[in-house]
Protein backbone atom coordinates (compact mmCIF):
# COMPACT_ATOMS: atom_id res chain seq x y z
CA UNK A 1 0.00 0.00 0.00
CA UNK A 2 1.22 3.02 -0.66
CA UNK A 3 0.47 6.06 1.56
CA UNK A 4 0.86 9.54 0.24
CA UNK A 5 2.30 12.36 2.80
CA UNK A 6 1.88 16.36 2.34
CA UNK A 7 3.94 18.48 4.32
CA UNK A 8 2.44 21.90 4.11
CA UNK A 9 4.16 23.57 6.98
CA UNK A 10 3.49 26.63 7.86
CA UNK A 11 -0.11 27.75 6.66
CA UNK A 12 -2.53 30.23 7.12
CA UNK A 13 -4.41 29.52 9.80
CA UNK A 14 -8.19 29.06 8.58
CA UNK A 15 -5.85 26.74 5.59
CA UNK A 16 -4.53 24.54 8.67
CA UNK A 17 -8.53 23.64 8.97
CA UNK A 18 -9.95 23.68 6.06
CA UNK A 19 -6.77 21.21 3.96
CA UNK A 20 -8.22 18.02 5.19
CA UNK A 21 -12.03 18.85 4.89
CA UNK A 22 -11.27 19.55 1.30
CA UNK A 23 -8.93 16.34 0.71
CA UNK A 24 -11.74 14.69 2.28
CA UNK A 25 -14.68 16.46 0.21
CA UNK A 26 -12.41 15.79 -3.32
CA UNK A 27 -11.59 12.26 -2.25
CA UNK A 28 -12.02 9.73 -5.34
CA UNK A 29 -11.74 6.13 -5.55
CA UNK A 30 -8.21 6.95 -7.04
CA UNK A 31 -7.52 9.27 -4.06
CA UNK A 32 -4.49 7.25 -2.20
CA UNK A 33 -4.68 7.31 1.61
CA UNK A 34 -3.05 10.56 2.74
CA UNK A 35 -1.61 11.90 6.06
CA UNK A 36 -1.02 15.64 5.97
CA UNK A 37 1.53 17.58 8.60
CA UNK A 38 0.36 21.27 9.29
CA UNK A 39 1.27 23.90 11.07
CA UNK A 40 0.08 27.60 11.53
CA UNK A 41 1.70 30.55 10.63
CA UNK A 42 -0.43 32.63 13.75
CA UNK A 43 -2.35 31.91 16.54
CA UNK A 44 -6.26 31.00 16.38
CA UNK A 45 -9.00 29.15 18.28
CA UNK A 46 -10.46 26.17 16.90
CA UNK A 47 -14.30 25.20 17.94
CA UNK A 48 -15.90 21.82 17.57
CA UNK A 49 -18.66 21.37 14.98
CA UNK A 50 -21.36 20.85 17.42
CA UNK A 51 -20.67 23.74 19.81
CA UNK A 52 -21.92 27.08 20.33
CA UNK A 53 -18.93 30.28 19.41
CA UNK A 54 -20.58 32.52 21.73
CA UNK A 55 -21.18 30.29 24.29
CA UNK A 56 -17.83 28.63 24.50
CA UNK A 57 -15.40 31.68 23.88
CA UNK A 58 -14.36 34.93 24.83
CA UNK A 59 -15.27 36.61 21.06
CA UNK A 60 -14.19 40.15 22.15
CA UNK A 61 -11.40 39.05 23.78
CA UNK A 62 -10.73 37.15 20.56
CA UNK A 63 -11.07 40.25 18.67
CA UNK A 64 -9.10 42.66 20.51
CA UNK A 65 -6.04 39.90 20.47
CA UNK A 66 -6.49 39.57 17.04
CA UNK A 67 -7.57 35.80 17.42
CA UNK A 68 -9.71 34.11 14.39
CA UNK A 69 -12.17 31.71 16.06
CA UNK A 70 -12.64 28.92 13.34
CA UNK A 71 -15.14 26.27 13.65
CA UNK A 72 -14.21 22.79 12.11
CA UNK A 73 -15.95 19.74 10.68
CA UNK A 74 -14.70 17.39 13.59
CA UNK A 75 -16.35 17.87 16.54
CA UNK A 76 -14.83 18.08 20.29
CA UNK A 77 -14.05 21.38 22.61
CA UNK A 78 -13.08 24.40 21.81
CA UNK A 79 -8.85 24.93 21.66
CA UNK A 80 -6.13 27.64 21.21
CA UNK A 81 -3.72 26.23 18.83
CA UNK A 82 -0.49 28.11 17.93
CA UNK A 83 3.20 27.13 15.76
CA UNK A 84 3.91 24.98 18.60
CA UNK A 85 1.71 22.75 17.74
CA UNK A 86 2.14 20.01 14.29
CA UNK A 87 -0.90 18.67 12.99
CA UNK A 88 -1.23 15.30 12.10
CA UNK A 89 -4.26 14.98 9.86
CA UNK A 90 -5.02 11.20 8.02
CA UNK A 91 -7.91 11.23 5.07
CA UNK A 92 -7.92 7.40 4.46
CA UNK A 93 -10.77 5.22 2.74
CA UNK A 94 -13.00 3.41 4.46
CA UNK A 95 -12.21 0.11 3.71
CA UNK A 96 -8.74 1.06 5.53
CA UNK A 97 -10.61 2.29 8.62
CA UNK A 98 -11.39 0.08 11.84
CA UNK A 99 -14.85 -0.07 12.18
CA UNK A 100 -15.00 0.07 15.75
CA UNK A 101 -14.82 4.03 17.11
CA UNK A 102 -12.26 2.43 20.04
CA UNK A 103 -10.53 0.10 17.47
CA UNK A 104 -10.23 3.26 15.21
CA UNK A 105 -8.44 5.59 17.52
CA UNK A 106 -6.25 3.23 18.97
CA UNK A 107 -5.21 2.50 15.38
CA UNK A 108 -4.61 6.18 14.58
CA UNK A 109 -2.56 7.23 17.91
CA UNK A 110 -0.13 4.44 17.91
CA UNK A 111 2.30 6.49 15.86
CA UNK A 112 2.10 9.11 17.94
CA UNK A 113 2.72 7.33 20.89
CA UNK A 114 5.25 5.93 19.33
CA UNK A 115 7.09 8.86 18.42
CA UNK A 116 6.97 9.93 21.34
CA UNK A 117 8.64 7.20 23.25
CA UNK A 118 11.51 7.58 20.57
CA UNK A 119 12.03 10.77 22.11
CA UNK A 120 12.88 9.33 25.74
CA UNK A 121 8.76 10.37 26.54
CA UNK A 122 6.55 7.61 28.71
CA UNK A 123 3.40 8.45 26.45
CA UNK A 124 0.47 5.91 26.47
CA UNK A 125 -3.13 5.65 25.12
CA UNK A 126 -5.90 7.05 27.33
CA UNK A 127 -8.77 5.45 25.48
CA UNK A 128 -10.77 6.23 23.40
CA UNK A 129 -8.96 9.64 22.08
CA UNK A 130 -6.30 10.92 24.82
CA UNK A 131 -2.93 10.72 25.16
CA UNK A 132 -1.47 10.93 28.36
CA UNK A 133 2.03 11.10 29.78
CA UNK A 134 2.29 9.88 33.58
CA UNK A 135 -1.23 11.36 33.69
CA UNK A 136 -0.82 14.06 32.17
CA UNK A 137 -2.77 14.99 28.76
CA UNK A 138 -0.32 15.12 25.82
CA UNK A 139 -2.59 15.34 22.66
CA UNK A 140 -6.66 14.71 21.98
CA UNK A 141 -7.68 13.12 18.81
CA UNK A 142 -10.54 13.60 16.73
CA UNK A 143 -12.34 12.07 13.72
CA UNK A 144 -15.21 12.74 11.14
CA UNK A 145 -16.57 11.23 8.10
CA UNK A 146 -16.17 13.75 5.34
CA UNK A 147 -17.17 13.36 1.35
CA UNK A 148 -16.02 9.80 1.08
CA UNK A 149 -13.28 9.63 2.99
CA UNK A 150 -12.72 9.11 6.97
CA UNK A 151 -11.04 11.55 8.92
CA UNK A 152 -8.37 11.26 12.37
CA UNK A 153 -7.01 14.06 13.27
CA UNK A 154 -4.56 15.01 16.10
CA UNK A 155 -0.97 16.79 16.81
CA UNK A 156 2.52 16.26 17.64
CA UNK A 157 2.31 18.78 21.11
CA UNK A 158 5.93 20.42 20.63
CA UNK A 159 4.47 23.31 23.15
CA UNK A 160 1.16 24.58 24.58
CA UNK A 161 0.20 27.91 26.01
CA UNK A 162 -1.80 26.83 28.59
CA UNK A 163 -2.25 30.90 30.20
CA UNK A 164 -3.76 31.95 26.53
CA UNK A 165 -5.53 28.69 26.12
CA UNK A 166 -7.57 29.58 29.97
CA UNK A 167 -7.77 33.25 28.27
CA UNK A 168 -9.78 32.58 25.76
CA UNK A 169 -12.29 30.12 27.29
CA UNK A 170 -15.87 32.07 27.91
CA UNK A 171 -16.01 31.28 32.00
CA UNK A 172 -18.31 32.86 34.47
CA UNK A 173 -15.63 34.58 36.34
CA UNK A 174 -11.99 35.19 36.72
CA UNK A 175 -11.54 32.92 39.71
CA UNK A 176 -13.12 30.41 37.42
CA UNK A 177 -10.31 31.35 34.77
CA UNK A 178 -7.65 31.31 37.17
CA UNK A 179 -8.79 27.65 38.55
CA UNK A 180 -8.99 26.78 34.44
CA UNK A 181 -4.83 27.50 34.15
CA UNK A 182 -3.67 26.08 36.95
CA UNK A 183 -5.76 22.73 36.26
CA UNK A 184 -4.57 23.25 32.53
CA UNK A 185 -1.07 23.22 33.84
CA UNK A 186 -1.36 20.43 36.43
CA UNK A 187 -2.70 18.25 33.80
CA UNK A 188 -1.37 18.91 30.36
CA UNK A 189 2.11 18.41 29.28
CA UNK A 190 4.44 19.15 25.98
CA UNK A 191 7.42 17.95 24.79
CA UNK A 192 9.30 21.16 25.65
CA UNK A 193 8.24 20.41 29.16
CA UNK A 194 8.94 16.86 29.30
CA UNK A 195 12.61 16.97 27.17
CA UNK A 196 13.15 20.42 29.30
CA UNK A 197 14.16 21.72 25.78
CA UNK A 198 11.68 22.75 22.81
CA UNK A 199 12.35 19.69 20.12
CA UNK A 200 13.32 20.63 16.02
CA UNK A 201 10.12 20.32 14.25
CA UNK A 202 11.87 18.25 11.25
CA UNK A 203 13.32 15.70 13.39
CA UNK A 204 10.20 15.14 15.04
CA UNK A 205 8.46 14.70 12.01
CA UNK A 206 10.95 12.76 10.66
CA UNK A 207 10.49 10.42 13.74
CA UNK A 208 6.63 10.43 13.29
CA UNK A 209 6.83 9.67 9.81
CA UNK A 210 8.89 6.49 10.52
CA UNK A 211 6.34 5.52 13.01
CA UNK A 212 3.71 5.81 10.43
CA UNK A 213 4.73 3.57 7.97
CA UNK A 214 5.95 1.29 10.94
CA UNK A 215 2.35 0.83 12.34
CA UNK A 216 0.31 0.95 8.97
CA UNK A 217 3.16 -1.42 7.27
CA UNK A 218 3.31 0.48 4.06
CA UNK A 219 5.82 2.57 2.14
CA UNK A 220 5.16 6.36 2.50
CA UNK A 221 5.45 9.10 -0.79
CA UNK A 222 5.69 12.69 -0.65
CA UNK A 223 3.28 14.54 -2.51
CA UNK A 224 1.66 17.18 -3.14
CA UNK A 225 -1.97 18.47 -3.45
CA UNK A 226 -4.17 17.83 -6.58
CA UNK A 227 -5.58 21.07 -8.23
CA UNK A 228 -8.92 19.66 -7.48
CA UNK A 229 -8.07 19.69 -3.58
CA UNK A 230 -6.10 23.16 -4.11
CA UNK A 231 -9.68 24.33 -5.34
CA UNK A 232 -11.40 23.04 -2.88
CA UNK A 233 -9.99 24.38 -0.04
CA UNK A 234 -10.16 27.04 -1.26
CA UNK A 235 -13.99 27.41 -1.54
CA UNK A 236 -13.41 26.35 2.13
CA UNK A 237 -11.27 29.10 2.93
CA UNK A 238 -14.34 31.71 2.43
CA UNK A 239 -16.71 29.43 4.00
CA UNK A 240 -14.56 28.88 7.12
CA UNK A 241 -14.08 32.11 7.52
CA UNK A 242 -17.42 33.91 7.27
CA UNK A 243 -19.46 34.66 10.21
CA UNK A 244 -22.52 32.58 9.07
CA UNK A 245 -20.36 29.59 9.72
CA UNK A 246 -18.93 30.45 12.84
CA UNK A 247 -22.20 31.68 14.63
CA UNK A 248 -24.68 28.56 13.32
CA UNK A 249 -26.09 27.41 16.77
CA UNK A 250 -24.40 24.02 17.88
CA UNK A 251 -26.59 21.20 19.33
CA UNK A 252 -24.98 20.00 22.71
CA UNK A 253 -22.96 21.69 25.09
CA UNK A 254 -20.78 19.50 27.63
CA UNK A 255 -20.95 20.24 31.13
CA UNK A 256 -18.22 22.37 32.51
CA UNK A 257 -14.45 22.74 30.66
CA UNK A 258 -12.55 19.33 30.15
CA UNK A 259 -9.51 19.42 31.22
CA UNK A 260 -9.19 15.87 29.89
CA UNK A 261 -10.49 12.43 30.14
CA UNK A 262 -10.72 12.14 33.59
CA UNK A 263 -10.73 15.91 34.69
CA UNK A 264 -13.54 18.68 34.42
CA UNK A 265 -13.99 22.21 35.94
CA UNK A 266 -17.37 23.25 37.63
CA UNK A 267 -18.88 26.57 38.16
CA UNK A 268 -22.00 27.59 39.65
CA UNK A 269 -24.08 30.11 42.14
CA UNK A 270 -26.97 29.76 44.60
CA UNK A 271 -29.07 32.24 46.04
CA UNK A 272 -30.11 31.65 49.60
CA UNK A 273 -31.53 33.79 52.51
CA UNK A 274 -27.96 34.48 53.68
CA UNK A 275 -26.64 35.59 50.54
CA UNK A 276 -25.02 34.41 47.06
CA UNK A 277 -23.11 31.12 47.24
CA UNK A 278 -20.08 30.44 44.59
CA UNK A 279 -18.73 27.42 44.44
CA UNK A 280 -15.67 26.03 41.68
CA UNK A 281 -15.64 22.27 41.83
CA UNK A 282 -12.82 20.15 39.94
CA UNK A 283 -13.56 16.36 39.64
CA UNK A 284 -10.98 13.88 38.49
CA UNK A 285 -11.75 9.80 37.77
CA UNK A 286 -15.47 10.97 38.83
CA UNK A 287 -14.35 12.27 42.68
CA UNK A 288 -13.76 15.74 43.53
CA UNK A 289 -10.14 16.80 44.12
CA UNK A 290 -10.36 20.41 44.40
CA UNK A 291 -13.56 22.59 45.34
CA UNK A 292 -12.97 26.45 46.03
CA UNK A 293 -16.29 28.55 48.07
CA UNK A 294 -16.98 31.97 48.40
CA UNK A 295 -19.77 34.28 48.26
CA UNK A 296 -21.19 37.17 50.00
CA UNK A 297 -22.62 35.01 52.79
CA UNK A 298 -22.22 34.94 56.38
CA UNK A 299 -20.97 31.10 58.25
CA UNK A 300 -20.32 31.14 61.43
CA UNK A 301 -17.43 29.88 62.52
CA UNK A 302 -15.52 31.96 59.84
CA UNK A 303 -12.93 29.34 59.51
CA UNK A 304 -15.44 26.44 59.33
CA UNK A 305 -15.18 27.25 54.92
CA UNK A 306 -11.55 26.03 54.59
CA UNK A 307 -13.13 22.57 57.10
CA UNK A 308 -16.26 22.41 54.39
CA UNK A 309 -13.92 22.23 51.55
CA UNK A 310 -11.53 19.73 52.72
CA UNK A 311 -14.43 18.10 53.87
CA UNK A 312 -15.70 17.30 50.45
CA UNK A 313 -12.46 16.52 48.61
CA UNK A 314 -12.46 12.64 47.88
CA UNK A 315 -16.00 12.74 47.19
Amino acid sequence: MRIRVVDLGLVSPVRSQTVYHAVGYAFRSDTPPTILLVSTTDPYVSIGYHQDAEREVDLEYCRQAGLPVIRREVGGGAVYLDHNQVFTQWIFPRELVPVRVEDRFAWYVRPLVETYRQWGIEATWRPINDIHVRGRKIGGTGAASIGDAEILVGSLMLDFDTKEMARVLKVASEKMRDKVFQSLEEYMTTMRRELGTMPDRDQVVHTYLEQCSAALGAELEFGELTPEEEAVAAELDARFASEEWLYQKGGLRESGIKIHADVRLHEAALKVPGGLIRVIVRTHGGRIDDVSLSGDFTLLPALGLAAIEQAVRGL
